[in-house]
This record gives C-alpha cells, structure tokens and sequence, in this order.
C-alpha cells in the first residue's frame, strides 16, 4: 500500500536541494521574491480559471489548426492544452470503438480494471489502436503541436519536429456509472517525478524558474528536454520518453460529469509553483492554523533548504510517484476550483495536454453512456525517442507489452491483434519505426 501522505522522504533527497541551491548565483533571494511572485500572480489567475470554466480550455478545429492566429497560439501554449475536434470522421471513430468491444469480448481473459468488469484495457496492439496512431490525421496534428516548441539556443541537434513517432498506449471503455476513485487519477504530472529537480538535463527544463526569473521560464523550449531523463529508477508506467504532448482520442460522445478527464489550464504557473514548492514550508502551525486563509500569505511561508521534504513527491517501489498537487500540500493551486473539466467532446475529437500539466480523472462517471477512448500523445523525432521507437517496434512485432509499460500477457495469440501491415500509410509507418528518415 502506497503512503500518498507520506511524511517521511529519503534523506538523499536533501542532497538534491542543496546541489540546486549552491548551483544558482543568490538562490535563496532570488527564489524568495520569486516565490512570492508566483503566489500573487496565481491568487489572480486561480479566481479567472474558476470563473471562465470550461471555456478556459482552448477548442480548435483540426482543419483551422495551420490558420490560427497568433492570439489563438499563444493562449493553447499559456493554458497548456488544447481540444482538437474532427480529426478523424465520427463513423471511423465509432467503429473503433465497437471493434474494441469485440476484440474484449472474443479475447475475454486480457487484463483490464476492474478484474470483474473490465473498463481500462492492458492492450496495445488491437488493429484500431495501431490504424488509430498511424491515421494521417492524427499524425498531422501532433506534428502541429510538436511544432509549438522551439529551440532558443540554436544548438539542438538529432530532432525533427516535422518527423512524428508513435507511443503505443492502452485504451479505454468506460462503463457510466462507473466509479474510479480507487485508481490513483487525483491530479497528478507524468512524465518524471524526482527526476525533474534531480537529473541535470532535465532540470534544466526549469532554469529560469529556479534562477528566480520564472516569468522567462519556456515550457517549449527544447534543450533540457532531448537528454532528459524522466525514468531514473524504472518503475513501470513511468514514461521514459519525451511527450510533447499527452493526449487521447475520443471514440464517443463524452463531457463534464462523465467520467472525463480535468486540467489545471495554466502550464506557465503550475511548473513555476511545482519546481519552486519543496524549498519552501508554511511557519509553524503554532503561529498560522493549517488551512486558516493565512496560511496562503507569502509571507506566512518560509525558506526550507535544511529537510529532504518533496510534497507531492513520495516514495513508491524502489523510485517515486507524483508531482502529486493536493490541496494540502499545495494550496495556492485551489484544486478544489481550478481542476477543469473538459469540454464535451464527440467521436474522433481529441484532447492534448503539455506534458508538465497538472491532470486528473473525475472519479465518477455520472452520464448514461460509456465513455471510450484512445490514449494518443505526440511524440517527436528525437534521438532518444527514436530509440525508445526501436525497441517499441521489436515489441509490436514480437506482440509484447511495450517497454514502459509493466510486463504481462502478450498479445500475438490473441484473435484479432494487428500486424504491420495494418499500417497502410508511409507516414505511420515511419511513425512505428520502419524505414525512419530525418529531413
């Protein structure tokens, strides 16, 4: 059973903080008026989050995607996701969608949760999945969204934005009704946990942040990306590739209360706040009650450089798990408020959000249809990811699990799995591995 309140936190992990602290000319000045920046500024935008509501989170259409205008751009960057409808036709979407019912129906012994009503597949390699990431569409869209980042330095090598790669996930169907609030889905980051302040690479994703200038900080900005490593201790589940963009592709009509995913629409300040939090703690209860209005004072706040404490971080299997935002740990974020819902979305819509976004599920799904979806990122060409693409491929072709995922059943006995010749386009084809070429 894993602790989500943990208390107690690896005395290594104070070693990360002093190596950040003696690494940034002025640390503790500089991220003391920093922190208390960044306090003030998200009092602001958590009050215009709660009150613009869904219509915080940026709709587009895929046919307007290369017509957008520079404000539309820079608002789907700033709020860090972006609903994409019609990239693929309602009819294909919804055939997706029955032939995964029948592939679980045929095949009735694959793993899935709950055991004895199976909602969330352990399943990669169903043809719908595989045309589902190699469908032009699709690809043409996260290449769209790979494209939002940039290289400020100039000296990025072994990437190409334009060259999309795909990420084998699984899929789900989820029954109404249904109630999840077992799964670990409470706002949460993937895609590194301790990694992002212990690795050096990867840390320097948030250099601004952690040098005090956090309003300078990019989250596009790729290096520090490429070389990151975001899976230092292998637990399974934890992504070890770079996902510009999480994402998944809806194959039924789904909105708020159905059991749809939630987002915190503000990338810039959530990693601000996140990065910046463990080097700081709220004074002694003794002075400030825990959760009197109080204690979200700036200056009811002070500067912990002496305990390995990572809130929202904890210790789970050998490795770490989280950033996982509460709001006990991080009340400045009003989770109980901000936490959006997304927009209703109807089959062959898709969701993105940036991969240092603070997500969740909703634990119960209230509406009376089932909500069914493909779980899609954008991946790019990089060194790295192409890799990762390499041994993906030898799983596909062997019909094993992917390599982040937990090992399992394999799916090359299954009827109805997908071979490569499901593939039908070159585009997807290069997506999966076969006869990969950089511009």
């Amino acid at each position: 059973m894993i602790d989500y309140n943990t208390k107690s936190y690896p005395a290594h992990l104070l070693d990360i903080k002093r190596e950040i602290a003696t690494g940034y000319p002025d640390f503790e000045a500089r991220i003391t008026r920093a922190w208390k920046e960044i306090i003030e500024e998200l009092a602001v935008v958590t009050a215009q989050i709660y009150t613009g509501g869904q219509e915080y989170i940026p709709q587009v259409r895929f046919d307007d995607l290369e017509t957008l205008s520079a404000e539309q751009v820079d608002t789907i960057k700033r709020r860090g996701c972006v609903v994409v409808k019609d990239i693929v036709d309602d009819e294909k979407a919804v055939g997706w969608r029955e032939s995964l019912r029948e592939f679980a129906r045929v095949n009735p012994d694959v793993d899935g949760f709950p055991a004895n009503n199976k909602q969330l597949f352990e399943l990669y390699w169903t043809k719908p999945q595989v045309e589902a990431r190699a469908h032009p569409n699709l690809l043409k869209a996260t290449t769209w969204l790979n494209n939002l980042y940039h290289d400020r330095s100039g000296k990025a090598t072994d990437v190409d934005l334009n060259v999309p790669l795909s990420y084998a996930d699984r899929f789900r169907i989820r029954r109404a009704g249904s109630d999840w609030s077992s799964l670990p889905l409470a706002p949460h980051v993937d895609g590194g946990t301790i990694e992002r302040w212990q690795d050096p690479a990867f840390r320097k994703c948030f250099d601004d942040i952690l040098s005090g200038n956090w309003r300078q900080h990019d989250p596009y900005d790729l290096p520090g990306r490429l070389e990151a490593r975001s899976s230092m201790y292998g637990r399974p589940n934890q992504a070890s590739i770079f996902r510009s963009f999480q994402g998944w592709l809806s194959m039924s009509e789904t909105g708020p209360n159905e059991g749809t995913l939630q987002l915190f629409p503000d990338v810039l300040l959530s990693n601000a706040y996140l990065i910046l939090r463990p080097f700081f703690k709220p004074v002694p209860e003794t002075c400030v009650p825990e959760g009197s209005p109080e204690t979200l004072k700036p200056e009811n706040w002070t500067l912990d450089l002496k305990s390995p404490d990572f809130p929202g971080i904890v210790p789970a299997g050998g490795g770490f798990i989280g950033p996982l935002p509460r709001p006990h740990s991080h009340p400045h974020l009003a989770l109980e408020k901000t936490m959006v819902s997304v927009p209703t979305v109807r089959p062959g819509d898709a969701v993105f959000w940036h991969c240092d976004l603070i997500h969740a599920v909703e634990d119960i799904h209230k509406g009376a249809e089932d909500s069914a979806v493909m779980y899609i990122p954008a991946v790019p060409f990089t060194a790295q990811n192409f890799d990762y693409v390499k041994r993906q491929r030898e799983c596909f072709l062997k019909g094993e699990r992917p390599p982040d995922f937990p090992k399992g059943k394999a799916e090359d006995s299954l009827i109805g799995v997908a071979t490569a010749e499901d593939i039908d386009n070159d585009v997807g084809r290069r997506a999966m591995g076969f006869a990969v070429t950089v511009a």
